[in-house]
C-alpha cells in the first residue's frame, strides 16, 4: 500500500530503504578479545588492535560469524560459503586505524526477506539486499569539555551486522513495522538485543520521492537515527523537504543528512560518498572467510522458534485471535510466560487476564515481564483459586493488584486477608433478606416488570457480603427469593 504526500503539483510517492546497524551479542569484539559490556568506564575495554597500534593483527571472532549466519537463516537469506573482509578507508578522530574493516563486494549473507503486517492487516514482503559484518568505530563526545572533544574507544572494534533492505517501503508506517519485525527476529535469535536507546541498533534511512509510475529519483541518506519513532518522523520530514525542492524546479542533491527531532527536520551533513571515495580494497591481514555447509546446518538445527511460526502455533494450539497472538509474540519472554500459565488451563481465560489486569498492573508499577513480581506459576495459581471457587473474579482482581505490589503468593493473600469466597447458603440468604428489607420500592418495581433491576439486587447483595459471595449461588438464591 503506497502512502502519498500531497504537494503543489499533486501526490508524491515515498520510497524508503533502511540500512540497520545491529550490534552483535558476543562477549568479545570482532577482531580482538576486548570486552563489549555496555556502560563500562570510558576506554576501559580497549585492546591494542582496537586502538590501532602499529603491527597489531586482527583475529576473527568465530562466535560473531556464527551470529551473522544465525541472523541470515532467520531472515530466510542466502548464506555465502565464501566471503571477504575489506578495508573501508576514511579519516575520523574516533577511528584510530584510519580505516574500518568491513565487507563490500563479498558479504557473508546475501538476499533474504521479511514479512511485515500493517495496521490494516495487509502483509507486505520487504526484501533484504545483504548482511555484512564490520567493526564499529569509537565514540566522539562533544559535551564533556568546554573546548575539547573527547574520544571513548570502548565501542571501537565491536562487531556490527549491517542489514541492508531493498527500497521496498512506501510509508513511515511500513518502515516502523519493518524495524519492529527485524528487532523482534534479532531478539528471538539472540544475535542483537535491539536496544536502540543504548546504540546497539540504529538505522541509516534512505529516502526519495517520485510521481506514481516514475523510476526512482535521487535519494538522500539520513544517518544514525536511534529510535523507531524518529525514523518514521525523519522519513516524513525528508520527503516533504524533497517535494519542496522538486516543485521549486530545483534538483535534490544526493547527500548525507541528520535528523533533528526537536525541530522535526533534516539538515545537511556532507555530500554523499560513493564506494570509490572510501578506496575499498581487500583486507590484507585476513584470509577470505570460508564456511562449511555442515556447520551452517548445525546452526540451523539449533535455531529457536521464530515469531511468525510461534504466532501461527499460538493461534492453532491455544485458539488465540491473531491480535492476541501478535501481542504475545512481540517479546519471547511474554510468549513463554503465556504458555507456562496456559499449560493445563483455559488458554482464553489466561489471555484475557494477561492482556487485561496483569499487563495493567505491570504498566502501573513500571515493570516488565522480565522484572514482574508475579511469576507465571503465581498467576496460574491465582486462576486456579477462581476455578475451584475459592475466590470469585472480583476478589481475584484485588488479589492480583496486591501480588503486583508486594510479590506475595495468591493463597497467602486470600488467607491472611480473609478473602475466601462465601458459599454458605445461609449467609447468602441472610444478605438477600437484608437487601430486600432495605429496598421494598425497588422490589415492587422489579416484580412489576422492571427486570433490569435484578442486577441492582445482585450488586447490593455482593456489596453486603464485601464482594465475597459466590456469584452463581447469589444469582440462584435471588431468583428463588424474588421470583
Amino acid at each position: 500500500m503506497s502512502y502519498f504526500l500531497t504537494g503543489k503539483t499533486g501526490p508524491w510517492e515515498i520510497v524508503v530503504g533502511l540500512e540497520v546497524h545491529a550490534q552483535v551479542i558476543s562477549r568479545s569484539k570482532l577482531f580482538s578479545g576486548a570486552a563489549t559490556e555496555f556502560g563500562a568506564e570510558p576506554n576501559s575495554q580497549v585492546s591494542f588492535v582496537d586502538a590501532g597500534f602499529p603491527g597489531m593483527l586482527p583475529v576473527l571472532n568465530r562466535e560473531c560469524v556464527a551470529q551473522a549466519v544465525r541472523t541470515g537463516l532467520g531472515l530466510n537469506a542466502k548464506i555465502n560459503l565464501v566471503s571477504r573482509f575489506d578495508r573501508k578507508n576514511y579519516f575520523y578522530a574516533d577511528l584510530p586505524q584510519g580505516y574500518q574493516i568491513s565487507q563490500f563486494e563479498h558479504p557473508i549473507i546475501g538476499t533474504g526477506a521479511i514479512d511485515i503486517e500493517l495496521d490494516s492487516g495487509e502483509i507486505r514482503t520487504i526484501g533484504i539486499t545483504r548482511l555484512h559484518l564490520e567493526q564499529d568505530a569509537g565514540k566522539s563526545m562533544h559535551d564533556q569539555h568546554p573546548d575539547k572533544s573527547l574520544i571513548d574507544l570502548n565501542r571501537s572494534g565491536v562487531a556490527l551486522m549491517e542489514i541492508v533492505s531493498e527500497p521496498d517501503m512506501r510509508s513511515p508506517e511500513e518502515a516502523g513495522a519493518y524495524l519492529r519485525k527485524l528487532r523482534m527476529i534479532l531478539r528471538y535469535l539472540g544475535t542483537c538485543d535491539g536496544n536502540m536507546d543504548e546504540g546497539s541498533m540504529r538505522a541509516d534511512v534512505n529516502v526519495s520521492v517520485r510521481k506514481a509510475g516514475e523510476a526512482f529519483r535521487t535519494r538522500c541518506e539520513v544517518k544514525n537515527v536511534n529510535s523507531i519513532r524518529f525514523v518514521m518522523q525523519a522519513i516524513e520530514a525528508e520527503a516533504l523537504r524533497q517535494i519542496d525542492v522538486w516543485e521549486a524546479g530545483a534538483i535534490v542533491q544526493q547527500e548525507t543528512r541528520l535528523f533533528d527531532p526537536a525541530r522535526g527536520e533534516t539538515r545537511s551533513m556532507r555530500s554523499k560518498e560513493d564506494a570509490h571515495d572510501y578506496r575499498y580494497f581487500p583486507e590484507p591481514d585476513l584470509l577470505p572467510l570460508v564456511l562449511d555447509q555442515a556447520w551452517i546446518e548445525a546452526l540451523r538445527a539449533e535455531l529457536p522458534e521464530l515469531p511468525d511460526a510461534k504466532r501461527a502455533r499460538l493461534i492453532r494450539d491455544y485458539g488465540l485471535t491473531p491480535y492476541e497472538s501478535a501481542i504475545f509474540v512481540q517479546e519471547q519472554a511474554t510468549a513463554d510466560f503465556f504458555e507456562t500459565v496456559a499449560q493445563g488451563r483455559d488458554a482464553k481465560q489466561v489471555a484475557n487476564w494477561m492482556l487485561g489486569d496483569f499487563f495493567a498492573g505491570l504498566n502501573r508499577t513500571g515493570k516488565t515481564i522480565e522484572t514482574s513480581p508475579v511469576s507465571a506459576d503465581d498467576l496460574g495459581a491465582l486462576l486456579d483459586l477462581m476455578t475451584d471457587a475459592t475466590i470469585n473474579g472480583k476478589i481475584a482482581k484485588e488479589v492480583l493488584e496486591i501480588m503486583v505490589d508486594t510479590g506475595e503468593k495468591p493463597a497467602a493473600i486470600v488467607e491472611s486477608r480473609g478473602l475466601r469466597q462465601v458459599t454458605d447458603t445461609g449467609a447468602i440468604d441472610a444478605a438477600i433478606d437484608q437487601v430486600i428489607a432495605a429496598n421494598p420500592d425497588k422490589l415492587g418495581e422489579y416484580q412489576s416488570g422492571k427486570e433490569k433491576l435484578f442486577g441492582f439486587f445482585v450488586g447490593q447483595v455482593m456489596k453486603a457480603m464485601q464482594g465475597k459471595g459466590n456469584p452463581a449461588l447469589v444469582n440462584a438464591a435471588l431468583k428463588a427469593k424474588i421470583g
